[in-house]
């Protein structure tokens, strides 16, 4: 009945722009979409074979279909971004972050006030930002203050109550941070040229004021005013240094807004820089949980309405990675090379950093999260069908052929799991034989795990390229593993990935989590193996050492090694401590050998 229901509901949409909304049984709001034909868009969400769980679940879920039909696809996209905001529906992107950003106010009012607040009141006062932090509002606030003189009573400096002798001057103005416009000290005009000034500042314009700062100090130097002048210069080198703080490329780029987008299995972050003459005038990642596993282009998309909402942004440029859908009007660039791809660089940079914040901080305060992104994460790396929460890796130890050993290390949810660690001899090969060897200790392992009914790992990672991989694959056929255990080969040189029957190796990002979690697993194996190996030939050094003395067999030497753990504690022994563990006569022969 509901299925009848769906598909006369779809029959009945416009081929148009427009916005859907699906609803559950209890009318409650699933998820909103945007769509260039909304018939065609909704249809295909009950016609095609979704391969995310969470699409598929929402699909089962629907059991009403309303739609707003709009003149552009571009209206389609604010609608759809204003329609999540306001309802949160439970299966769209989920915006993190709604906090209450402070704001620069130019009060309206006369000798106007310049302040920071977190209400924007619509009186006809000036507000610029809204700024990501209070830090950035006080650091910018501070340096106005240091240029030009500033009010900061709330008296209402009529021009009557001034010309009565109302108000009388306070602290600030001895201080000099105030110039006295309550008693007719700072005229109105050479006041409203500074707020026009501080207007260009806080814009990223710092060419005016710093042209009439040098055009004092000249007029101070010819004057004879030096002290004056020095004021003036000290002011032009404050400035000048916020400038070259802020300057990050060409001072030609004006008025532009970058959006950039990075993401992982469950989470997006696109960063904002607005760009004003050359200069970094705001900074700010946005946090999106992703939960129909949306694209990074529709991430950003969302994002870049979502930033130009919040930030009260007006610049007519934007520029992206790659093509975007987005309000009509705005100039879309996609740099290549030079100062405007220098700029979408570092924007990207910046959503790369704040990401891996977030994964220091979801590491320590929510473990596991920070295990399900990095097993969604490998999953995806390594082309795997489910996620790799058990991993053993082998590794082979010998050196010129002496004393071949094996280790197998296990990591479980990304880390080591050394209560499951494994350290095998080689029973079977004669030599130094790598190949050979390897066939024999994934052999043991995996027919000892079958035989107990141990659980089998998701992924076996062999220390070497396609010849140890291919003796690996013959062990499991042997066992019929093969194909019900993820296996791959890491060669050391230039970190190459093998996959049985591949001739092409993988190369992840040198940078990846998944490479760095394989590299752990490797460089643990062989630490174990080595350390395994060298223990080995330390132990057969010892018992050769000791068993060549007449009358001195294996177990007489176990059972010293064993008590002193070492060939020169025992060497340091008293004949009385090698008594108490071998008897006199034993005793005496070992002190005689070993001095």
């Amino acid at each position: 009945m509901a299925e009848a229901s769906l598909k006369l509901q779809i029959s009945t949409l416009p081929n148009d722009p427009g916005v859907y909304q699906y609803y559950d049984k209890n009318e409650k709001l699933l998820y909103v979409g945007k769509a260039k034909n909304l018939r065609k868009r909704v249809a295909s969400y009950f016609t095609k074979k979704h391969d995310n769980a969470r699409t598929r679940l929402l699909v089962r879920k629907i059991e009403k279909i309303k739609h707003i039909v709009v003149a552009t696809e571009t209206d389609a996209l604010l609608l759809e971004n204003n329609l999540i905001k306001k309802y949160q529906p439970r299966y769209n992107v989920m915006l993190k972050d709604d906090k209450s950003y402070p704001w620069l106010c130019i009060k309206n009012e006369r000798f106007p006030r310049v302040f920071p607040t977190r209400r924007v009141i619509r009186d006809g006062s000036e507000y610029y930002g809204p700024y990501t932090s209070m830090k950035t509002v006080h650091t910018l606030l501070e340096l106005i203050r240091g240029l030009y003189p500033l009010r900061t009573c709330n008296y209402d400096l009529a021009e009557e109550k001034i010309r009565n002798g109302k108000y009388k001057v306070c602290l600030e103005y001895h201080l000099g941070n105030c110039a006295g416009p309550c008693e007719g000290k700072h005229s109105e005009a050479d006041y409203l040229e500074n707020i026009d000034a501080i207007r260009n500042i806080i814009k990223g314009n710092f060419k005016d004021s710093l042209s009439r700062f040098k055009q004092q100090m000249k007029q101070h130097a010819e004057a004879l005013r030096f002290e004056d002048a020095q004021r003036v210069k000290d002011k032009i080198d404050v400035l000048e240094n916020y400038q070259v703080k802020s300057t990050v490329v060409n001072p030609k780029i004006n008025n532009v807004d970058v959006f950039t987008v990075t993401s992982d299995e469950s989470y997006g972050y696109v960063n904002f820089l607005q760009i004003s003459f050359g200069s970094i005038i705001r900074s700010h990642t946005l946090e999106l949980k992703k939960k129909l596993d949306e694209s990074d282009r529709e991430l950003l998309e969302l994002a870049v309405i979502e930033l130009r909402q919040r930030f009260n942004s007006q610049s007519k440029e934007i520029y992206v990675p790659f093509r975007i859908k987005t309000e009509e009007g705005i100039k879309i660039h996609i740099p290549k090379a030079g100062d405007k791809k220098k700029i979408l660089d570092l924007s990207l940079r910046n959503a790369k950093y704040y990401r891996m914040e977030r994964f220091k901080q979801a590491k320590i305060v929510d473990p596991d999260r920070h295990e399900n992104r990095i097993m969604a994460q490998m999953k995806k790396d390594l082309r795997l069908s489910e996620e790799p929460r058990h991993i053993e890796c082998f590794d082979n130890s010998n050196i010129q052929g002496t004393n071949p050993v094996a280790a197998c290390v296990v990591f479980k949810n990304g880390k080591p799991s050394k209560k499951d660690y494994r350290k095998f001899k080689i029973k079977t090969v004669e030599g130094p034989d790598d190949y050979a060897s390897m066939e024999e200790v994934v052999y043991r392992r995996y027919k000892r795990l079958l035989e107990e009914e141990q659980p089998l790992p998701q992924l076996i990672i062999i220390d070497g390229g396609k010849g140890q991989l291919g003796s690996a694959l013959k062990s499991l056929e042997r066992l019929e593993l093969r194909g019900k255990i993820a296996i791959i080969g890491i060669a050391k040189r230039l970190e190459e990935l093998f996959y049985p029957g591949d001739p092409i190796p993988l190369y992840l990002d040198k940078k990846s989590e998944t490479l760095k979690i394989i590299q752990q697993l490797r460089n643990e194996a062989h630490r174990f193996g080595i350390t395994f190996h060298r223990d080995k030939r330390s132990k057969e050094a010892l018992q050769t050492s000791l068993e060549t003395i007449p009358g001195i067999g294996e177990k007489t030497v176990v059972r010293l090694l064993q008590h002193f753990k070492s060939l020169k504690r025992i060497q340091k022994a008293s004949f009385d401590e090698v008594e108490t563990v071998v008897g006199a006569s034993k005793a005496k022969k070992i002190i005689a050998h070993l001095q």
